[in-house]
């Protein structure tokens, strides 16, 4: 009897240790993935999907001397083209006849940014090493990444075992239904990629060209903004000003993160700040496949949250956005 309860322990204690041997696996592919993402030269042709809209594009991937240029051109539908050489990303817009050209964080690819789960965010999401498939002929790892409540989306990826790029990947709502979902159809990782590969097919003559422009820390500001609550594991990691492509007023711009998902605050002083491409345009709750905006007044200033988190997540933060008196403002240390 002794002999079988030592066996019975003994096999609860390898179950126990192979499931942690499953997240640490998924760990690691993850941080695998996101290491190919960023670092690796790839050239490949894929389709998208958001709701029932499906629309192809190619991208480029190049690191040359520490800098990093990519290209992403739609390849049916609008024609729509965007480049970045570090973190100047200009966007290339035949069907608005526009060229904007903004800032963005280099560690912000344009393929999307894909699940890294740090320790802070760990305790809001579970992740697993499913099971090992074929995609494109390649042996894959399929990994999920599960939100423990509903104020985040979850992922599916298969990432290819030789190369750690994510050949397939969705996002999924609470329920695991699919709200986006990315197929590569070819990949190939090239020792190096001409400059060429980075120039624009679109013919701009005639266009308006348009630059979003990044003003002075919002602290400086004479009204600060905060939101007096988040949702569980949110926090807020950046602030600043900026002036909107076509307007003249700064408007203050915040994130929040909970360490993957991240959702920006814009905060307009006037109806006007936003000028030709104004935040006012937006009215309550928007959704556009995974990306969820909420647009709302706060003691007469519009306020607009926006990312890649259900609906309820964008209103719960746009709605506890309250401003203060500089003088009588602490911000939170990061």
């Amino acid at each position: 009897m002794q002999t079988a309860k030592t066996y019975c322990f003994w096999i609860l204690v390898a179950l126990g240790a192979s499931a942690v041997a499953l997240a640490d696996d998924s760990q690691a592919w993850l941080e695998r993935m996101n290491t190919a993402l960023t670092t690796r030269n790839y050239d490949g042709v894929f389709s998208h999907w958001r709701g029932s809209r499906v629309e192809t594009l190619r991208i480029i991937h190049r690191v040359q001397g520490g800098e990093v240029r990519e290209r992403l051109v739609s390849l049916d539908g609008s024609e729509r083209e965007f480049i970045r050489n570090g973190s100047e990303v200009t966007c290339y817009l035949p069907d608005k006849r526009v060229v904007l050209i903004e800032q963005r964080s280099k560690q912000d690819p344009l393929l999307g940014r894909l699940p890294k789960v740090d320790v802070g965010a760990a305790g809001f999401y579970e992740t697993a090493s499913l099971q090992r498939t074929r995609l494109m002929g390649r042996k894959t790892r399929l990994i999920s990444v599960t939100p423990k409540d509903e104020y985040r989306y979850g992922y599916r990826l298969w990432i290819d075992e030789t190369t750690a790029m994510p050949l397939k990947s969705q996002l999924c709502d609470g329920r695991g239904r699919v709200i986006e979902q990315m197929v590569f159809a070819s990949l190939v990782l090239p020792a190096t990629i001409p400059d060429t590969a980075f120039k624009p097919e679109v013919a701009t003559n005639g266009f308006k060209w348009l630059r979003s422009n990044v003003g002075q820390d919002t602290m400086a500001m004479p009204i600060l903004w905060a939101a007096l609550r988040l949702p569980p594991g949110f926090r807020e990691t950046a602030r600043k000003s900026q002036v909107m492509p076509g307007g003249h007023e700064p408007v203050a711009h915040l994130v929040f993160t909970d360490g993957l998902a991240s959702v920006s605050v814009f905060v307009e002083s006037s109806p006007s700040a936003g000028g030709a491409a104004s935040l006012e345009q937006v009215s309550g709750v928007t959704r556009v496949g995974s990306t969820s905006a909420f647009s709302t007044v706060v003691e007469g200033h519009r306020v607009t949250a926006v990312g890649e988190v259900p609906p309820s997540t964008v209103q719960f933060i746009a709605k506890a956005m309250k401003s203060q008196q500089a003088a009588s403002f602490n911000p939170p240390q990061h």
